[in-house]
């Protein structure tokens, strides 16, 4: 099917296209480059062009996922059709305070999830290490916000407060488990941070 002249590649091209934004669903992050088996074709070959198992997603997740097949449930990855989890705010980040200021993503499961749900969410965090992607992206947008946050804190840290939770409030609008939410949450949250002392 991804052959430029193969006659599937019209349906190769549309399943890629279907991503919203042309974002990856597996990381939320990264550019659409391909398609992924969410179950392996080694193991499911019959399923090799089923476009149910054919997963628009970024060439870094469709390498990490390789060709595994998963051993139990609670070992399989998120499939972006199926799997509708944002009705709850599970991304949530921790600021580390220290300088430089960093932050570290992890998954707080809904409380209405079931035990195998909650181990799947986890599983497909930790294959993907979405911690360490989201923490890279992270660290840049400390860098660029620097120079606002310190125009600001002279107004007082309940200022910044505010002006930080706006904006994770605006961001969870569109993406409510998008890494920059859970970063602006988690930066509202820290007295630390809104007082400056991180752009000391």
């Amino acid at each position: 099917m991804a052959g430029k002249r193969s006659p599937g590649r019209a349906v190769y091209d549309a399943l890629c296209a279907a991503a919203p934004y042309g974002r990856c669903p597996l990381c939320g992050q990264r550019q659409v480059g391909t398609l992924d088996h969410h179950l392996p074709k080694s193991t499911y070959p019959f399923l090799a062009v089923a476009p149910t198992n054919l997963v628009p997603c970024c060439f870094d997740c469709n390498h990490t996922k390789k060709d595994s097949a998963p051993a139990s449930e609670s070992e399989q990855t998120l499939h972006p059709y199926f799997d509708n989890i944002d009705d709850h705010r599970w991304l949530r980040a921790r600021l580390i305070e220290k300088d430089p200021a960093s932050l570290n993503f992890y998954v707080a499961p809904a409380g209405t999830w079931p035990a195998e749900l909650t181990e799947r969410v986890q599983a497909h965090f930790s294959l993907l290490n979405l911690n360490g992607l989201y923490s890279a992206q992270a660290a840049g947008e400390l860098t660029e916000i620097s120079p606002h946050i310190s125009q600001l804190v002279p107004h007082g840290a309940g200022y910044v407060h505010e002006y930080l939770l706006e904006v994770a409030d605006s961001r969870a609008a569109t993406r409510r488990n998008g890494w920059t939410t859970a970063t602006y949450y988690a930066l509202a949250e820290s007295d630390w941070f809104c007082s400056g002392r991180a752009i000391s």
